[in-house]
């Protein structure tokens, strides 16, 4: 049985889920989420990927996208958006 989710605004989890962000190791100055969405029990962490000006990656790029992987999976056990 799966245990149960806590229902929480896109607001609310954002300010959680930057909390996390900024007190990481590899913070990164600009790293933020900027929005969440969900897909089915995943939450989708969004914001800026620091791509260069052709929209080339860059080597902040993976670090967010890392960021933002760690938050669904420490985030998506326990929270559901309403």
């Amino acid at each position: 049985m799966q245990p149960q989710k806590t229902v929480i605004s896109e607001t609310a989890l954002l300010a959680i889920a930057n909390q996390i962000i900024t007190e990481h190791e590899d913070f990164i100055h600009g790293m933020r989420a900027d929005s969440v969405v969900q897909k089915g029990d995943i939450l989708v962490f969004k914001g800026e990927f620091f791509l260069a000006e052709d929209g080339t990656p860059t080597g902040k790029t993976m670090a967010v996208f890392n960021m933002f992987k760690l938050l669904a999976q420490q985030l998506s056990g326990t929270y559901q958006l309403s």
